[in-house]
């Protein structure tokens, strides 16, 4: 069966669990209002694209390739980015809801999360190095044995780190934000 392959369009308000996605291969499309919430994803290439007020929960990324994507007001409850290809994985959070996600061990160099609410994702053992996480929402975010050297945190909130067991060089916190730092010792500050 040859791969289909689809190049500069743009789909509104689709419901791809009723109607899937029939391309092998996405480059350079935008999204826009769009429902892929429980919808299988796996084994499609997405490369350059935009996601734009968008449903995603549930949806299924195995061997997915998200390549330079954008996700702007996306609802992105609940979904393995650890089972997407790594080779190349590059995303991008605006104003997203990535809540009960995961990012397990995946490669998320120079990441930018923007006005998201990240509550209760799992980034055990991920590489965050040079990320940025402005006003994002980190409550109950899994943070165990992480990389993040040089991350971006001042506008964050509600994070718990343990610097004992994540590598934090350089990482930047406001002062607001250091009682994230020491959760673990349950001490008053005041």
């Amino acid at each position: 069966m040859e791969k289909e392959y689809i190049e500069d369009e743009t789909f509104k308000e689709v419901n791809f669990l009723e109607n899937p996605l029939t391309a092998n291969e996405y480059e350079n499309c935008i999204f826009s209002n769009c429902n892929f919430s429980n919808a299988s994803l796996s084994d499609i290439v997405f490369a350059d694209c935009e996601f734009r007020d968008c449903n995603m929960s549930l949806a299924r990324l195995n061997n997915s390739t998200l390549r330079d994507i954008k996700f702007i007001g996306c609802k992105l409850l609940g979904l393995h980015f650890e089972n997407c290809k790594h080779f190349l994985f590059n995303v991008y959070f605006e104003n997203a809801t990535l809540d009960l996600s995961s990012f397990y061990k995946l490669k998320l160099k120079n990441t930018q999360f923007i006005h998201s609410s990240i509550r209760e994702v799992d980034f055990t053992e991920a590489d965050l190095t040079n990320s940025r996480f402005e006003n994002c929402d980190l409550f109950k975010a899994a943070f165990d044995q992480t990389i993040l050297e040089k991350v971006d945190f001042r506008s964050s909130y509600n994070y718990s780190i343990d610097p004992e067991i994540n590598r934090i060089k350089k990482s930047k916190f406001s002062v607001a934000g250091i009682q994230g730092l020491l959760t673990k010792y349950d001490i008053e500050i005041e």
